[in-house]
Order: C-alpha cells, then structure tokens, then sequence
C-alpha cells in the first residue's frame, strides 16, 4: 500500500501517485454544503440530495470536479462571514465519499491573516504542545491509512511578521521591527523552529507517511527568511497564497529555497464586491497561470481559490446557489486542465495526470 510521495522526473519536481505516476495536482477550494441551504434553495438539498452531504459529494462534487477536469480537492473549508473563521473540514466519511486526491489543513493555529478575532497562540507553552497533539491524534490518527490524502496544510497565511487592518489589535506573531537585531533574528529563528518541529512531530506520531505541506504563506505579504528557513527541515513542500503574482514569486521562492513549491489558492476575481455583487473567477486567467506553473521545475500544482458554489460571504464560485455553472469560465478551466493531462500524457504515458 502506497501514499503520496514527491520525486524528481525529467528536471522537474511532481507529486508521485500511490502508484508510481507523476501527478500535477490541479485542485478547487472551497467546497460546504451550507451554501445549499439558504431559503431560496434549500429544497434542492432535500429534495435532489435528501438533505445528506455524503449524498451530495458524491452525486455533485467529485462529478462535477471530475467533469471540469480538476484531479484534487484542494482545501475544503470555505468562507463564511467575511472575516469570520471557515467553515469546518470534511470528516473521514466525507473525504471517504468524494473518493479522489485531496489535502487537510491542521488547526494548529488560528493565526489567519483574514480572520479577526482570534489572539495569537503562545507556540513555547506546554498547553499550545498538549493541544498539537490533540490536534494529530484527533485527525492524523483517522487519515493515517488513506491512499487519497496528499498531505497536511497547516495555517492559512499566517501572521508570522505582518498583519491586516482588521486585526492589527493583536499584531503579528513576531514583532518585525526585532528583525533589525542580531538577538530577535535569533529569537524568531528559534521560535519558527520549535513551532515546525512541534508540528512535525506530532503528526509523524499518528502518520508516518503522508506529506507535510506546512503553512500556506501569504506570497504578498512580508515573509521572514527565519520562519522558511525554520521550516525547511520539517515540511516537505512550500505552500503559498498569491493573488498578485503567482508565477514570478513561486518560481523566486523554488529557486531561492530549492524546496518544491505548492500554488496552494489563487485567483483573478474582483475583490470589492458589495453585498449582493457577485464576480465571475476569470478563466483565461487561470489557464495561462496554470501552464506557466506546469513550466516551472519546482512547482508541483495549483489549487484555485474556487468556490464550488458561490454563497452570500465569498460571492464567487463555478455554482451559484441555483448550481447553474458560469459555463464561460468553467469550460476555460476544462480546457486548461485538461491540456496538462495531455502533456502529462506525452511525457510520462497514459493514465498520468
């Protein structure tokens, strides 16, 4: 029995399939039944799914991602409010019923760069510790045995040395105006360390072998050579959010790090939308992006910052609440995916993705 692996084939870094293959993951994010069951559509969840997700994942999503050519399940956990924590994680039944690759983001720490209300956790305090292990134990422990599972993501651009308006009330993890000295480098240095460390271990407790995906840093945001470095050793792959400039900054990011690279949420959307605006994902867009990180030796895929199906706190997805597809954008999403399978194909054989 075989699990995701990572290997080097034809000077390019790829995900290696429980089954020996080469594999560029080509995921959406974002994937809740809730955005079914606002008034307006809630008969369609009990009438056409019988008011079951695991009915609904398999009669909707994996054929639908299928359909559209996408091959994981990036990040299910959507928004909510804006500014508000995601929606909660599949359960082991549910990953179990959509039956395809996919990744898990472990709640090690609340540190979000989009969420407002959570104080930072101390990563030196034996209760922080005691909750890492809870944390692998309560989900690792589950997933330990399923082929499906590409890895474990850990925070969602975490705040290590920035911050946002919204919660600039807390500040960063790590002051960086401590980074001018010789002692707060040392300090961060030793911080990230003991927080990557803590993380690793704790899930190598429960699994043995699925891939360590670490934090999803935000690409645009300042990001401290300590924390990557700290990190380095303990994870497998570098992830990274990047609405800006995807390309450029993942391949800076291999070349600077050596380490394979993850474009793990990206999109071209409009983002000041108004309560009751939505906004198409652009496909064109999405297509070029996802060749040129094919291109790129070090990158091993690209999760779009879908959604499934838009709801009222994102206000974009390839459903809207009626699951009528943006047929537009989706069939540019198809075609791009799908010329990368044909790549794959030439390259490594049939059956590769």
């Amino acid at each position: 029995m075989g699990f995701f692996t990572l290997g080097q084939r034809e000077n390019h870094w790829w995900l290696i399939t429980p089954d020996g293959k080469p594999f560029f993951t080509m995921g959406l994010n974002h994937i809740d039944p809730a955005s079914l069951r606002y008034p307006e559509n809630i008969d369609i969840w009990r009438q056409k799914y019988g008011g079951s997700t695991i009915r609904w994942i398999k009669e909707s999503v994996a054929p639908n991602l299928r359909s559209w050519g996408f091959n994981t399940v990036g990040w299910v956990q959507e928004v909510t409010v804006r500014q508000w924590r995601h929606s909660r994680a599949f359960t082991v039944d549910e990953y179990r019923a959509l039956d395809m690759p996919y990744c898990h983001l472990l709640p090690f720490t609340e540190s979000h760069q989009w969420e407002q209300h959570t104080v930072h956790y101390d990563f030196r305090s034996e209760d922080w510790k005691e909750w890492v292990d809870y944390v692998a134990r309560s989900q690792c422990a589950e997933l330990a045995e399923d082929r499906n599972l590409i890895g474990y993501f850990y925070s969602d651009c975490p705040t290590w040395i920035h911050n946002r308006p919204h919660n600039q009330w807390r500040g960063p993890i790590f002051d960086p105006e401590r980074l001018k000295t010789e002692a707060g480098r040392k300090e961060l240095s030793e911080l990230a360390a003991s927080y990557y460390k803590t993380t690793h271990d704790a899930i190598r407790r429960y699994d043995k072998h699925h891939l360590l995906l670490g934090d999803r840093y935000e690409a645009n945001a300042p990001i401290a050579m300590e924390v990557i470095d700290a990190a380095k050793p303990f994870v497998d792959v570098l992830s990274f959010q990047d609405f800006r400039n995807p390309v450029q900054h993942l391949d800076e990011w291999h070349k600077k790090t050596g380490k394979p690279v993850l474009l793990a949420d990206a999109a071209k959307i409009k983002w000041q939308t108004k309560p009751g605006e939505f906004t198409p994902n652009d496909g064109h867009w999405y297509a070029e992006t996802l060749a040129a990180l094919h291109r790129n030796p070090g990158c091993i895929g690209f999760h779009l910052c879908g959604a499934h199906q838009r709801n009222k706190g994102r206000r974009y997805g390839l459903l809207d609440e009626m699951e009528k597809p943006d047929t537009e954008n989706v069939e540019l999403m198809k075609a791009a995916n799908q010329q990368i399978v044909q790549q794959m194909d030439q390259t490594f054989g049939e059956g590769i993705e």
